[in-house]
């Protein structure tokens, strides 16, 4: 008897050894989530979240969530959008722009823009408090684009030919299979004017300038955010440093701030075995072949839209 309990000491030993250093494991995860600077949990009462837009803009979904959480987070006391984007789809632009403006009517946001911030990427940023810009930052492109794949004389070189059936006289209208009539050009020439006084009116509402003079400039040229200053584009030149200082002033904060940025999303599995690439290839393969109205400055190569956080 004295032998079997004897040999169960160790055993109870092992167990409460594991069950302390689980404990203080757990206990030293939680302070960590709790007090480190940039997290969700952190109890810090001075907090600005930080919520970067990189890239061309194809989908609003993640963006608009982390906006909504920033709204409704209260140890949040402003958010500053870092933007990088040539702009991208109309829909998700306005989806987000949307979003921003509800944040903006409860808290401060300022918009800091990095190397590019250009058509939807500039949409995005009207509505902040304040706008700031590096000197060399490419902003602008003020307007509305449309592209059409035309492979009609690619299919007659291989002898396809392609019959189409429709009820409503514009139902293909934009069909890569043959050429726009000119009552089509001017239907789609309407509509882009439409969507581009869209543009105009979000730049006249957000940076209270005058509709004519957002027009002159309203005609897709690009400007340096030196230019973009003197057009009452941008308001500072400077760099986020400089936007969380102005974000320090619409709030009356002083000292440091925690800077909170949203939770990255981990890979599955599925990414992992390169379904994320295959939808990318898809994605970027559908946007050339049907027709699609953008925000969008296509002059730039991706590589130099990349920011690391």
């Amino acid at each position: 008897m004295k032998d079997r309990k004897t040999r169960r000491y160790p055993i109870l030993m092992s167990v409460a050894i594991l069950a302390g250093l689980g404990l203080i494991l757990a206990a030293a995860g939680f302070l960590w989530m709790t007090f480190m600077p940039g997290n969700f949990l952190s109890l810090a009462a001075n907090r600005f979240g930080v919520l970067p837009v990189e890239g061309v803009i194809t989908e609003s979904k993640d963006i608009v969530c982390d906006l909504i959480r920033f709204k409704k987070d209260d140890a949040i006391k402003a958010v500053i959008l870092r933007i990088n984007s040539p702009g991208g789809a109309v829909g998700p632009t306005q989806e987000i722009c949307t979003e921003i403006k509800k944040l903006a009517a409860l808290k401060p946001v300022v918009a800091s823009l990095g190397a590019v911030a250009a058509s939807g990427g500039y949409y995005i940023a009207a509505p902040a408090r304040v706008i700031v810009a590096n000197p060399g930052t490419i902003t602008g492109s003020i307007g509305v684009l449309m592209q059409f794949m035309r492979v009609e004389d690619l299919l007659n070189k291989i002898g396809i030919q392609m019959e189409v059936l429709k009820a409503g006289e514009y139902k293909d209208m934009g069909s890569p299979h043959r050429k726009l009539t000119e009552k089509e050009r001017q239907l789609i020439q309407d509509l882009m004017n439409d969507v581009r006084g869209q543009f105009v009116a979000e730049v006249v509402r957000g940076r209270n300038m005058p509709a004519q003079k957002v027009n002159e400039i309203a005609d897709g040229r690009i400007f340096s955010g030196e230019r973009a200053k003197e057009l009452g584009l941008v308001d500072i030149l400077g760099s986020l440093e400089d936007a969380v200082n102005s974000a320090k002033e619409l709030t009356g904060l002083k000292g440091e701030v925690d800077l909170v940025y949203p939770e990255k999303k981990g890979l599955g599995i599925f990414d992992l075995l390169g379904a994320k690439m295959l939808q990318q290839v898809a994605r970027l393969l559908s946007s050339h072949t049907f027709p699609k109205i953008s925000y969008l400055w296509t002059g730039l190569p991706g590589s130099i839209l990349s920011e690391n956080y």
